[in-house]
């Protein structure tokens, strides 16, 4: 997601904007607000598709048109005066700068609520796209058209010039590419280090075994996550993992050392009432703060450069999981629940990075290779085994605990991500249409259908 956050995680009215006066302060403003503690009750989905005309994937999108088929629904990223009415089960839908389209379900109580939101949701979603000869894809990077910016605000503008300067990665990444992003509660002051550390520990083990994007603009990459291999290329300052140094017996805060880290990132862009939000090259907020800008910035402009980092776990009050590729039809609350339930005990989270220590780091092999890499595939099937235990303490639906045993048998432990399907074995495959968004899953024989 390159928008701003529409997520109401909490219901306290947010505080007006304060001037701020030192590093010192802004350090302690964003670790109060990127880590919110209390017990782990919440869990969210945020969906991306790739969007595409119906039996013609080359063909371009328009922005008018996409704005007419999501009608009252449209963001103001389009349609400035739009209403932005929620959909009919309360998620929010925003347009990327490609036109992918995004649904951002509220906060959930439960795994059951959340799937009911979401699939409730994704069905509107695309009950309004099909007059208009529009269908959602399945795939986590667009396999066919050129990466080209389709919504011209200043945001997107300021992002592309600021990427441009360092590789043609950032386009593909904001015009071309789409996620199934988890939010979970950051957790009780106590645990909340054990959450953090284990998001990142599982980061390459889950991008392995869901890379879904070994196509981007009309080529076979050489990657099973494309998606990825844009994320990290495009400005390794603002995407690259945090450090974790998470232990037991040491008096670790995240929320300190992500503090830092945001103000020692540079600007994307500058809000301005008119003009252009371009910034030079290489300005941090730190700098910001010590005059290198015009004007003393505010808690206001801090909250929108946090919107602008793209980590693969970045903490927004919440903890919000960015590194899995879109998922096959019906496929999208897998990972979903393997991460609920990893997160769900903490034995299970302590388990789980137990399991994934030898691929600790592993992040390009896992875009590269997936499950491929001995070492990936290995942590994975111990992963997915926790996962299927731990599983029926949330009560999820019994389907949902077949769909997971069955991924895990007939995919994971064979050592293939859903890439695998999208690439012939004589490397000679036609790019995939991705096909159109259905709801619910359907598993027979061993056979994910």
């Amino acid at each position: 997601m390159t928008a701003e956050a529409a997520r109401p995680w909490t219901s306290a009215p947010a505080a007006p904007p304060t001037v701020l006066g030192s590093r010192e302060e802004a350090e302690i403003y964003v670790a109060s607000v990127c880590f919110k503690h209390g017990p782990p009750r919440l869990l969210g989905a945020e969906l991306e598709w790739v969007v595409q005309h119906s039996g013609n994937p080359h063909r371009p999108l328009q922005a008018q048109h996409l704005a007419e088929a999501l009608g009252a629904h449209v963001p103001r990223s389009l349609v400035p005066d739009s209403p932005h009415r929620p959909l009919p089960y309360g998620s929010t839908v925003t347009v990327e700068p490609g036109g992918q389209l995004e649904i951002s379900s509220p906060p959930c109580a439960s795994l059951t609520e959340l799937i009911a939101t979401v699939e409730g949701d994704t069905a509107a979603l695309t009950e309004l796209l099909n007059p208009a000869g529009l269908v959602l894809t399945n795939l986590g990077s667009d396999p066919y058209r050129p990466s080209h910016r389709l919504i011209d605000i200043p945001r997107y503008v300021a992002m592309e010039i600021a990427f441009d300067r360092i590789g043609p990665m950032g386009r593909a990444m904001m015009c071309s590419t789409a996620a199934v992003q988890v939010c979970l509660d950051a957790g009780t002051p106590s645990d909340v280090a054990l959450r953090w550390a284990a998001l990142h520990d599982l980061g390459p083990v889950l991008v392995a075994a869901f890379a879904n994007s070994p196509w981007l603009g009309g080529r076979l990459t050489g990657w099973v996550s494309s998606r990825m291999q844009a994320w990290f290329a495009l400005d390794p300052v603002r995407t690259r993992p945090s450090p974790v140094h998470w232990d037991p017996q040491l008096d670790w805060n995240p929320a300190a050392d992500w503090a830092r880290r945001a103000l020692d990132t540079p600007l994307l862009c500058q809000r301005r009432p008119c003009g252009s939000w371009e910034v030079p090259s290489g300005v941090t907020f730190a700098d910001w703060l010590s005059g290198a800008l015009p004007g003393r910035p505010s808690t206001a402009d801090l909250d929108y450069h946090l919107t602008t980092l793209f980590p693969p776990v970045r903490p927004q009050g919440y903890l919000e999981v960015r590194y899995l590729d879109a998922q096959p039809a019906g496929q999208w609350l897998v990972p979903v629940a393997v991460l609920a339930a990893l997160l769900a005990d903490p034995e299970v989270t302590a388990a789980a990075r137990d399991a994934c220590a030898p691929a600790a780091g592993r992040w390009l092999q896992a875009a590269k290779r997936g499950l491929r890499d001995s070492i990936l595939a290995v942590a994975a099937r111990e992963v997915f085994e926790l996962a299927c235990a731990a599983l029926p303490a949330l009560h999820a639906p019994p389907e949902l605990q077949v769909l997971l045993e069955e991924i895990t048998e007939y995919r994971v432990r064979r050592g293939r991500c859903p890439a695998d399907d999208l690439i012939n074995a004589a490397g000679d495959s036609v790019a995939p249409t991705g096909g159109t968004q259905r709801n619910g899953s359907r598993c027979t024989g061993g056979q994910l259908l």
